[in-house]
């Protein structure tokens, strides 16, 4: 079965390629052409997944399904929330978005975080909500090489290791976005 992913970030799509069972094909918007931006202009997690999905199935009539994730900061009140691509800018710079969590947690003790992966699936007329939850801590140095985003500074609880030091395998054992694909593929491999 064809599904589309409603993404044109190759490293999310690589990951959930890797967990959708052999019978689902992945798409991507490259692969339909879609080069401009989806409209996020929802105010919370799961109201942008759900805008970006219905966006999808208006415009070209497909299965699909689109996420949205954000890391929410204990000690900056859920900041950065449905901001955390953009939460320096516009330029949607990683390291940008680091520096400025790192800088607003500089005279903070906690740095307790979690985050949060929403997910719309739109299939055969009907939407569904996935969410998946990991809670960890904003490291105060960054580390590893892997990932992407705020891997660098995000250490899931009782791990030891930053999502950026772990596999890609070792990352889906623990990540938010993993835990709501795993609820959104457990409902899929009903409509075999």
């Amino acid at each position: 079965m064809k599904i589309l992913f409603a993404t044109s970030n190759q490293n999310k799509a690589a990951e959930v390629a890797k967990m959708l069972p052999e019978h689902f094909e992945i798409l991507t918007l490259k692969d339909i052409n879609h080069t401009d931006d989806i409209p996020e202009t929802s105010g919370t997690i799961q109201e942008n997944a759900m805008q970006k999905g219905n966006f999808i199935l208006d415009n070209y009539k497909v299965n699909c399904f689109a996420d949205d994730t954000g890391l929410e900061i204990t000690a900056l009140n859920g900041e950065p929330g449905v901001l955390s691509a953009r939460y320096a800018g516009d330029q949607r710079s990683d390291e940008d978005n680091m520096a400025l969590v790192q800088s607003r947690l500089e005279n903070e003790s906690d740095r307790s975080a979690q985050f949060r992966t929403v997910i719309a699936l739109n299939i055969r007329g009907i939407q569904l909500v996935f969410e998946g939850i990991v809670k960890g801590n904003i490291l105060k140095e960054g580390r590893g090489e892997n990932g992407f985003g705020y891997d660098p500074i995000f250490e899931p609880e009782s791990c030891g290791k930053s999502f950026a030091e772990m596999t890609m395998e070792e990352k889906n054992s623990y990540s938010h976005r993993a835990r709501a694909f795993a609820k959104m593929i457990e409902y899929l491999n009903l409509l075999k």
